[in-house]
């Protein structure tokens, strides 16, 4: 039997109401894109203050060599003995000791690339908490491990930064909520509801090393803090107002 199509006149009036429906659904007021997001005005904003570090994280190493690896070893574990004693006596914890690096490497004649003998490398972090004691206690691992001691690494931070990050923090938002206010006044619009707001992740910068002096005991190697800078991102989005 032959199937009979739907005349013209009926064909139109379900199309009709087809795009009735769908017009129905959309929310009034409420612009979209062309992917059906709604649209609106994205600002950040970036919030920097300055603290003064009150912490030293210290890595001092022992470095020894001799003809056999046993007897580079025994010399190491002299002289890492005294640096870990030094630390002690100097008021650092226990728990803020630690070996980071323990290694034992051949060394090679440049020539037919025999082994010529051992090098043993032994690192020890240690975790300050008097800024100005650092310079005191690097000294103090020259007179206790002598031509052995490495100073490998010397960083500063700050021990509790919440209220700093929390200042920052409130600087970028307000940053980001004065610029999503001008770009919607530029573009002749008001601005609608906060949709969303978000912190983005920033690196810290490098902490000077030699910014300002700090007061330490006469004669002791100088190691100043300086100032670290603490930097929150954020980024906000608000609906524009029809």
């Amino acid at each position: 039997m032959k199937r009979q199509l739907p005349s013209l006149p009926v064909l139109a009036a379900g199309l009709a109401l087809g795009a009735l429906v769908l017009t129905g659904c959309a929310s009034p007021g409420t612009a979209t894109d062309a992917g059906g997001d709604r649209t609106g005005i994205t600002a950040s904003g970036v919030g920097t203050v300055t603290g003064t570090p009150d912490v030293v994280t210290l890595v001092l190493g022992v470095q020894t060599q001799g003809p056999s690896a046993n007897g580079a070893l025994g010399a190491n574990r002299q002289q890492a003995n005294a640096l870990i004693t030094m630390l002690k006596n100097k008021g650092v914890a226990d728990a803020d000791i630690r070996t980071s690096q323990l290694s034992v490497n051949p060394s090679y004649n440049s020539g037919d690339g025999r082994i010529t003998g051992y090098e043993v490398t032994n690192q020890v972090t240690a975790t300050l908490y008097n800024v100005a004691s650092a310079g005191g206690i690097i000294d103090a691992a020259g007179e206790a491990a002598g031509d052995a001691v490495r100073v490998q690494q010397l960083t500063f931070s700050i021990k509790d930064d919440s209220d700093l990050r929390a200042k920052a923090r409130a600087d970028a938002v307000k940053q980001a909520q004065k610029q999503a206010g001008q770009m919607a006044e530029a573009a002749g619009v008001r601005l609608g509801k906060l949709r969303s707001i978000s912190e983005a992740p920033v690196s810290a910068p490098p902490v000077p090393m030699y910014e300002r002096s700090l007061d330490a005991a006469a004669g002791s190697t100088p190691v100043q803090p300086g100032n670290q800078k603490l930097t929150v991102a954020v980024t906000v989005v608000y609906d524009i107002d029809q």
